[in-house]
C-alpha cells in the first residue's frame, strides 16, 4: 500500500459491538486500495485480531465518565484531552481523507480531533438509541449512518439507514441453507455478548435439561459464558447428558451459526446482523440496562418479521425458556420460516454501502 492512497481513520470503541462493523469497514476499504488505521485504546486493542494485517493500530488515552471512582471521573478530561493531543499530531502528520467514528469512548480522540481540524467526518451507529458519545458528536459530523431503522436520533439529524457491517467471515456464511429441527443431530448456539451473559448460563442449560427427551436426545449446545460460570454450566450439562462445548468467547461464531438449528442470544446490534445475514430463528433477551433499552429496538426488526421471540429479562424464567426453545425445536416448518423471515430483514451488503458513503465523502 502507497503512501499517496487514500488514508481512511476509523475510530472504535472497545466492544465487539464497535469493533465488528469497523473491522467489516476495513476489510472493504483496503480491498478499495485505501489505508487504513484504526483509533483506539488498550482495551480496544484486545479486539483487534480479527482486522486485516494491512490496518496500522494506534492506540491512543481516552476515559469515560460513567465508569469508576471519583478519581477516575476526575482524570477523566485529562485522559481524553492528551489522546485529542496526540490525535492532532498525527492527522498533521498524515492527513486523513476522512474519520469514521463507531462509538465507545475510545472513539473520541479520533473523532474531536478530525472535529477540530474540519475534517470530512462521519459516525455509524450500531443502535436504534444513539450512544453516548455518538450523541455528542451527531450534530458535528458530516454524515451520520445507522445500523438500525428507525434509529432516534436528535432534531434536526438526518441519517441513513445503511445497516450493521458483518464482517468477511460472516458474509461467506451469508444465506447458509437452513436445516430445519428434526430427528438428526442438532445445535443450539447461545451467545451473550463479548463476554458471555450471566443470566443465560443461569437459565438456558436447566431450559434446556427441562425439553423433552426426543429433542434432548440429538441435542448438542455451544454455549458462551463467563469465566466465573463455565465450570458450573459444563457441570450441569453433563449431569443433563447433553452434549456442550462452553466458552468465554468464540472465534467461529459464524461457522457455529450457520450450523445450529436456533440461536439464543442478546440483542447487540453486531449479533442481531449476524443473525439476519445468516438467516437464523432465535431467541433475544435483551440486555435491560442497555441504555436507552436500546437492545429492545435493535431486536425489533427480528421479532417484527417474524423471525425472532423476544423475551424481556424481567421475564426470563426456566419454564417461559423452555417452552420458547421447544416451539422452535418442535416445529420444522415453523423454524424454517423463522430462517427465512431473519433473511427478509438482513442488510449483507451494509459494509460496501458505508464504504461508498466514505468514497463520496473524501470526494466533496
Amino acid at each position: 500500500m502507497t503512501q499517496s492512497a487514500p488514508l481512511l481513520v476509523i475510530a472504535a470503541g472497545g466492544t465487539g459491538g464497535h469493533m465488528f462493523p469497523a473491522q467489516a469497514l476495513a476489510e472493504v476499504m483496503i480491498a478499495r486500495g485505501w489505508r487504513v488505521k484504526l483509533s483506539t485504546d488498550a482495551r480496544g486493542a484486545r479486539y483487534t485480531g480479527g482486522f486485516p494485517q494491512a490496518v496500522d493500530i494506534e492506540q491512543l488515552p481516552s476515559a469515560t465518565f460513567a465508569r469508576g471512582g471519583v478519581v477516575a471521573k476526575l482524570s477523566a478530561p485529562l485522559k481524553i484531552a492528551g489522546g485529542v493531543f496526540k490525535a492532532l499530531r498525527k492527522f498533521r502528520r498524515d492527513r486523513p481523507a476522512v474519520v469514521v467514528g463507531f462509538g465507545g469512548y475510545p472513539a473520541i480522540p479520533a473523532v474531536a480531533a478530525a472535529t477540530l481540524l474540519k475534517l470530512p467526518r462521519m459516525i455509524h451507529e450500531q443502535n436504534g438509541v444513539l450512544g453516548r458519545v455518538n450523541k455528542v458528536f451527531a450534530t458535528r459530523v458530516d454524515h451520520v449512518a445507522c445500523g438500525t431503522w428507525p434509529t432516534d436520533l436528535p432534531e434536526g439529524v438526518v441519517g441513513t439507514h445503511v445497516g450493521n457491517p458483518v464482517r468477511r467471515s460472516v458474509m461467506d456464511k451469508a444465506g447458509a441453507p437452513y436445516i430445519a429441527p428434526g430427528d438428526y443431530p442438532m445445535e443450539i448456539l447461545v451467545i451473550g455478548g463479548s463476554q458471555g451473559a450471566r443470566i443465560t448460563s443461569d437459565s438456558v442449560p436447566a431450559a434446556i435439561a427441562a425439553l423433552p427427551d426426543a429433542v434432548k436426545a440429538n441435542l448438542r449446545v455451544s454455549q458462551q459464558a463467563r469465566p466465573e460460570d463455565v465450570e458450573r454450566v459444563e457441570a450441569y450439562y453433563a449431569q443433563s447428558g447433553i452434549g456442550a462445548d462452553i466458552k468465554t468467547f468464540f472465534d467461529d461464531i459464524p461457522k457455529r451459526m450457520s450450523e445450529a438449528q436456533l440461536v439464543i442470544a442478546r440483542a447487540g446490534a453486531s449479533t442481531v446482523a449476524d443473525i439476519s445475514v445468516i438467516g437464523r430463528p432465535s431467541i433475544l433477551i435483551p440486555f435491560a440496562a442497555a441504555t436507552g433499552d436500546h437492545q429492545t429496538a435493535n431486536a425489533r426488526g427480528l421479532v417484527d418479521a417474524g423471525a425472532a421471540i423476544m423475551i424481556p429479562e424481567s421475564q426470563i424464567s426456566v419454564a417461559t425458556l423452555s417452552e420458547q426453545i421447544a416451539l422452535v425445536m418442535g416445529n420444522a416448518d415453523g423454524a424454517a420460516q423463522m430462517a427465512r423471515s431473519a433473511l427478509s430483514v438482513g442488510k449483507p451488503h451494509a459494509a460496501t454501502e458505508l464504504a461508498d458513503m466514505v468514497v463520496e465523502l473524501a470526494a466533496q
